[in-house]
């Protein structure tokens, strides 16, 4: 009975021993890991754009006054029709509130119709007539962008911006059709071929995008555009004689509606999620 005593005493001493030792051991340090950060902003995007134009011409202008008449009351009226736009471009998001791209556009045909209704003298007796015009156009636009993001809310971010690049203007297919009555009614028809002339181009954006996810952008966006000023070519009249003069169409602006599309071609790193915390028993 007394050495089954002094077993279970042994043992008791030896399991104390072993949870002292074992409670001394350090506990070994959980995994390391990298904490994902706050929001990643930077990064290299592609972006593409559809919409359409609403364009104005300042006025039009023929290259050329009359040398024996002059006109003494003027009205012009132009329109240009509602034309589509077409964008592909590239950018990079610098931080958090400003982001930069460089993009093409094609803008498709745009036909225009104008009046002009004018009165005059030649060589003292008064007339009056009115020549109606027609025409289309398309330009070819290269421009650099800069946009600040206004803050984000419920993952839409308002922005606003400006650009700078080059507009090739095209004009095609001008007719001028015109009656007056110097020295009697008479009516008058010439057409122009086909003339393309390069300008410097200017731009003022604002918009709202939202955030579909980490790497697509949805943005909704409106221009004001600058493209410079248009040509024909050589105007002839309706047997073929050439003039040596053109049709200007001075100061050509639109007001864009454009529906556009991000998307981050730059994959973040993956973060593991931390371990389970460890709780001494």
């Amino acid at each position: 009975m007394r050495s089954v005593k002094m077993m279970m005493a042994a043992g008791a001493a030896s399991l104390i021993a072993s949870t002292a030792m074992a409670a001394d051991m350090p506990i070994a340090p959980p995994p390391a890991y990298a904490p994902p950060p706050a929001e990643d902003f930077g990064g290299w995007y592609l972006r593409g754009d559809i919409g359409f134009s609403n364009q104005k011409v300042k006025d039009l202008r023929y290259g050329r006054d009359s040398a024996y008449s002059q006109l003494t009351s003027f009205d012009q009226q132009t329109s240009f029709d509602a034309a589509g736009i077409y964008g592909l471009g590239v950018g990079y998001q610098f931080n958090s509130w400003f982001r930069a791209d460089l993009v093409g556009q094609y803008r498709g045909n745009s036909n225009f119709k104008g009046t002009d209704r004018f009165t005059g003298t030649s060589f003292g007796t008064p007339y009056n007539g009115i020549d109606n015009y027609g025409a289309s156009k398309s330009e070819w636009l290269v421009m650099a962008n800069g946009y600040v993001d206004l803050g984000t809310w419920w993952c839409v971010t308002p922005f606003i911006g400006a650009g700078v690049g080059a507009a090739r203007v095209t004009m095609a297919n001008f007719t001028d059709t015109g009656i007056n009555n110097l020295p009697f009614s008479t009516t008058s028809f010439a057409s122009a071929p086909t003339a393309s002339k390069w300008n410097l181009a200017w731009a003022l954006h604002t918009g709202l995008a939202y955030k579909v996810n980490p790497n697509l952008t949805l943005e909704l966006a409106y221009s004001y555009l600058n493209l410079g000023d248009g040509y024909t070519g050589a105007l002839s009249d309706y047997v073929g004689n050439t003039t040596n003069n053109t049709f200007k169409f001075k100061d050509i602006t639109s007001h864009d509606v454009k529906l556009g599309v991000r998307w981050n071609i730059d994959s973040g790193p993956v973060y593991a999620p931390p371990p389970p915390l460890m709780r001494k028993g």
